[in-house]
């Protein structure tokens, strides 16, 4: 990635450099910390859920899971359960003049039933206290390994119904970590639940793991490696088996690999014909079509969700800035004009903003465009921002920064007013990814 000065020799050893800043890690999950919410975030009651079956209980605390998931979206403002003066599970035990008069809002509750072997069916209900009235209910059936799965399932239907917005808890982030110093130095790919619980190893290596990006249909990671003897390569893996494949390991440069959005094609940056390029892979035929022509480094190409375009960086005007292409080749349109340094884009979901790395007053910080307007704002406060990433829903930008000597991972609402900080108990973690929506 872009990350530094934009002289040519560091512009294509930055990701090097940024990754000389790790400094070991832990095998853990990340834990992750509401560092600002929106004020006046919504109150909202989320009851422990009534079990109903023998002893031991269900393995996960459906009901903490959900209260916790709404607290870090930034959002809601759950009750803590001590304070709660009833936990129904049906209707005729909800007295909605009592939780008006504790100042909740809206009130879920539900019960887990015990079906035999390691089957449960978990019920619950979403109320708007005010209006006196059930706004949903849904009621599933899965087994004791899906539990922390059903219980952001569950958390994506109530944020959809108390915000009229699709939820993305019940997805996944992939991040890379570093252990060890030296020679001694292990890079590890993981994926974790967006929540950070879960986190699995997908692969190990002596070299740097890069850019990872998620398929449209979030079975498989892409992502570039330095494990042929220092030479920049791509593979794609498979997240459930492991396998992966070779893509390419052309002469020079293959990095920054990214989706179209059909999961047909990858784009990347190849410097195979002397000079980095923008190029795209056809998966199916192995084709290799050149996207830019240039005397400038054209690299981090993104594609737009309709899949006709593609943003890159490129330092053609004398700064990285970033610039638009159709995904057949031609005409090349700049599209970052404020401030001498744009890179890194990440698309949104609905293709009306791109975030970015963005330099201001020396400091690299997270930036979004307005497609439409052309309007430029910062989100972040950081001094070293890097690899900003879109949850699936659009509502936050997931990136890499520094907290003291760590590199952390952070998260921020796309209107700046919701921030999280993700980190790992010892050493430092970078290149995230949001995966897409669950199929």
């Amino acid at each position: 990635m872009i990350s530094m000065p934009t002289l040519k020799k560091t512009f294509l050893s930055a990701t090097v450099l940024v990754l000389s800043l790790l400094v070991g890690a832990t095998h853990a999950a990340l834990n992750i910390e509401i560092t600002q919410g929106v004020e006046g975030a919504v109150p909202v009651a989320v009851a422990p859920f009534k079990w109903t079956g023998p002893e031991p209980r269900p393995p996960q605390d459906i009901a903490g899971i959900i209260n916790k998931n709404l607290a870090r979206s930034g959002r809601f403002a759950p009750l803590p359960a001590k304070d709660m003066l009833a936990r129904p599970d049906s209707d005729s035990e909800i007295n909605f003049k009592n939780w008006r008069l504790i100042g909740s809002d809206y009130l879920v509750a539900g019960n887990i039933d015990y079906q035999g072997g390691d089957r449960y069916k978990i019920r619950f209900r979403i109320y708007d206290i005010f209006k006196g009235k059930q706004l949903d209910g849904y009621v599933m059936s899965v087994s004791g390994t899906r539990l922390r799965r059903a219980a952001h399932h569950a958390s994506d239907i109530i944020y959809k119904a108390l915000t009229g917005e699709r939820g993305a808890f019940n997805t996944e982030v992939a991040y890379v970590t570093a252990s060890g110093v030296g020679k001694q130095r292990r890079y590890t790919l993981w994926v974790a639940d967006s929540d950070g619980h879960n986190a699995q190893a997908l692969m190990n290596s002596d070299e740097p793991i890069l850019s990872p990006s998620w398929s449209p249909d979030g079975k498989r990671l892409a992502y570039s490696s330095l494990e042929d003897d220092g030479h920049q390569v791509v593979f794609i893996q498979e997240v459930a088996s492991g396998r992966r494949q070779l893509v390419s390991s052309n002469l020079g440069l293959n990095g920054a690999p990214s989706w179209s959005p059909d999961g047909k094609s990858l784009a990347l940056s190849l410097s195979k014909d002397g000079n980095p390029e923008i190029y795209v892979i056809d998966l199916g035929s192995k084709k290799v079509r050149r996207i830019t022509r240039h005397w400038g480094i054209d690299t981090e190409p993104a594609w737009m969700p309709d899949g006709k375009s593609i943003i890159f960086t490129s330092d053609r005007g004398g700064r990285p800035q970033l610039y638009r292409v159709s995904s057949q080749g031609g005409k090349v349109k700049r599209l970052t004009y404020e401030g001498n340094f744009n890179a890194r884009a990440a698309i949104s979901p609905d293709g009306k903003m791109v975030a970015m790395i963005h330099r201001s007053n020396g400091k690299y910080r997270v930036a979004v465009l307005e497609l439409e307007t052309g309007y430029l704002r910062e989100l972040t406060d950081g001094s070293l921002d890097e690899s900003p990433s879109f949850a699936p829903n659009g509502s936050m930008i997931l990136y890499a920064t520094s907290s003291g000597r760590r590199g952390v991972l952070a998260a921020v609402s796309v209107d700046g007013r919701v921030r999280q900080r993700l980190t790992v108990q010892e050493g430092d973690v970078r290149e995230p990814a949001w995966s897409p929506f669950n199929k």
